[in-house]
């Protein structure tokens, strides 16, 4: 394995002059830097971590703290945090996963220890707990997901509030008068997964805007049992002509629904879900759906905590909330309603 002495060596400079052209500690002409790199490239130079650490400051490391909650659609999870490490290693940087329970405990280990260079926070809480440690943290902070008080972090969201109208007008201008709306598990709620009722709030007030009656219920997050809240949903309310979905598990789960009560979408149904194109392709959903964008989510999180890791003024600039706005991709799967004729029930 080369050393930096072999660097050193190669590009025929002094071992200090090689590790402050690689390190940036100090300035170093162009033509030297340049020598320098060729020569680290040439060797396949890596520099020691712990090395680069005490020189630098730096690990090269961001902390990625995330849940896997069994009430809620992993694959959707992996989204996002492939959004992050992607776009991280793009930029030079590792990702340390920590998945504890404890994720106050964990955050503050991983902070207090020095183990990376910034933090980004999934599965963000209405008052999580975490964020008091992370703004007292000395590194930088980003969020996926809205929290109640946004001070002392960037944070990084879809518009769930915007979305939810977006639906709700969509099927409204279409002549669709009686919807059903199924939202994740009422556990993510419990905990204070906001986007559940930022969603879910904004369509009510829209539909009651509209005149559109709308039933809103939580769903399930496995089967069977999100199969059997889809076929009573549909036996309760024979004449909603609009279904939409803000839960992953109930979007994968309404095709074989739908095929085994002989429901047609979208001449029976319209059909609108809330989930990437990712997701929609990993399942072969074929219903027109708002973007949740996990991966530029995650993109625009990691981007923003390196620019405040690496930069001293960026660290002094003022915090950002930013939202995606929703976009609506359609997959033929609205039409206007027919008259509302009895569904099939559940076999």
């Amino acid at each position: 394995m080369a050393t930096i002495g072999d660097v050193a060596r190669e590009a025929g400079v002094s071992r200090s002059t090689a590790s402050y052209a690689l390190s940036g500690k100090r300035p170093i002409s162009e033509e030297v830097r340049r020598r320098v790199l060729a020569a680290a490239e040439a060797l396949a130079y890596t520099p020691n971590a712990g090395a680069r650490a005490l020189a630098t400051s730096r690990t090269k490391v961001l902390g990625l703290l995330a849940r896997f909650y069994t009430d809620e659609f992993a694959p959707a999870m992996m989204q996002y945090i492939q959004g992050v490490t992607d776009t991280a290693r793009d930029l030079g940087y590792d990702t340390l996963l920590v998945t504890d329970e404890d994720g106050a405990r964990a955050l503050r280990r991983i902070t207090d220890s020095r183990m990376v260079d910034g933090v980004v926070l999934m599965n963000i809480a209405q008052d999580d707990p975490r964020l008091p440690i992370l703004r007292a943290a000395p590194q930088p902070g980003a969020t996926v997901g809205l929290p109640g008080d946004c001070s002392g972090i960037d944070v990084f969201d879809l518009d769930f509030e915007e979305a939810g109208r977006a639906m709700v007008d969509h099927l409204h201008r279409l002549g669709h008068r009686e919807l059903i709306l199924i939202s994740q598990p009422e556990h993510v709620v419990e905990r204070g997964g906001a986007y559940v009722w930022r969603l879910r709030d904004a369509a009510l007030e829209r539909a009651r805007q509209c005149g559109v009656t709308l039933h809103t219920v939580y769903g399930e997050s496995r089967q069977p049992a999100v199969g059997r809240l889809l076929h009573t949903l549909l036996d309760t309310y024979p004449s909603a002509t609009g279904l939409l979905i803000n839960n992953e598990a109930a979007a994968a789960a309404l095709p074989s629904v739908a095929h085994e009560r002989g429901l047609r979408v979208p001449e029976d149904l319209s059909v609108i879900g809330r989930y990437s194109a990712e997701f929609a392709a990993a399942f072969s959903l074929p219903y027109s759906f708002v973007e949740s964008a996990p991966d530029r989510l995650g993109s625009m999180a990691v981007r923003q905590l390196v620019r405040r890791v690496e930069s001293a003024t960026a660290r002094r600039e003022p915090f950002v909330v930013r939202f995606i706005s929703p976009e609506l991709v359609s997959r033929g799967s609205t039409t206007p309603p027919r008259d509302p004729r009895p569904r099939t029930p559940a076999r």
